[in-house]
């Protein structure tokens, strides 16, 4: 039997990367996936048709998770296509990386927004729904950048180790109702964002990573398999750092 058989998982920010990664595999596990996209929409229903003609009960939304009523509405739309969600993946994430003295407090209110209140706002709308069949795992997204900060990311790592704070509150305010929320943490993760950097600065990276390469999506996407499972079912409140031991 796999992982994730008859668990509908609900993902956000998935027509590319890290989040494309975890829609893939957790499909692979057996379980229905509703994913979002804000702007890719040809990549978001390519990944839709991918999965669809795998015989996967697959499904696109296009919604904006750092707008409250989008959140709440976007959870009812798939509430009424798929009758329940067992598993939140809150990945929606963007950096705008600067020096805190080059920073604008525009560029530090859009990351916290897109990073941190989008985790809130998908909490809080799942939150109902999970409570009624009194089980659910909620996984949140971070990042070794929230666990370690980085120069020129003040914004990006405020936002990501705010995510953990949540998380570990909420952990501890629905366990009594069968509800887990845990944390992945990657750290450097080959996606189409990383393709840009220059070859020595992967080299570099390289360098500080024990296990001598970088992270792939699938490498993210199997730690939320776990978490989303039932093997991870007397898990709540954890960080689970993927980065090849990098921050050890």
């Amino acid at each position: 039997m796999k992982l994730l058989e008859n668990k509908v998982v609900l993902i956000t920010g998935a027509s590319r990367g890290i989040g494309k990664g975890i829609t893939m595999e957790m499909a692979k596990q057996g379980a229905d996936v509703a994913f979002t996209y804000l702007s890719s929409e040809e990549k978001a229903k390519e990944l839709e048709n991918l999965l669809t003609k795998e015989g996967i009960n697959a499904k696109a939304y296009r919604s904006d998770a750092s707008d409250f009523n989008q959140a709440q509405e976007l959870v009812n739309q798939v509430l009424a296509d798929f009758g329940k969600i067992d598993v939140l993946i809150n990945n929606a994430g963007i950096t705008k990386d600067n020096l805190l003295l080059r920073m604008s407090e525009e560029d530090f209110d859009k990351v916290i927004k897109v990073n941190l209140k989008s985790v809130f706002n998908m909490t809080k709308a799942v939150v109902r729904p999970m409570m009624k069949q009194r089980a659910g795992s909620i996984i949140n997204i971070s990042s070794i950048v929230g666990v370690r900060g980085n120069a020129g990311q003040a914004n990006y790592a405020a936002s990501k180790a705010g995510i953990i704070g949540f998380s570990k509150s909420v952990a501890q305010e629905l366990g009594s109702r069968n509800i887990r929320c845990n944390v992945v943490a990657p750290g450097f993760i080959e996606t189409e964002m990383t393709a840009a950097l220059d070859e020595k600065v992967l080299e570099e990276w390289k360098k500080q990573i024990p296990l001598k390469r970088t992270g792939t999506p699938e490498d993210v996407a199997k730690a939320c398999v776990f978490l989303g499972s039932d093997l991870s079912d007397y898990i709540t409140g954890q960080v689970l750092i993927v980065d090849g031991g990098m921050v050890m």
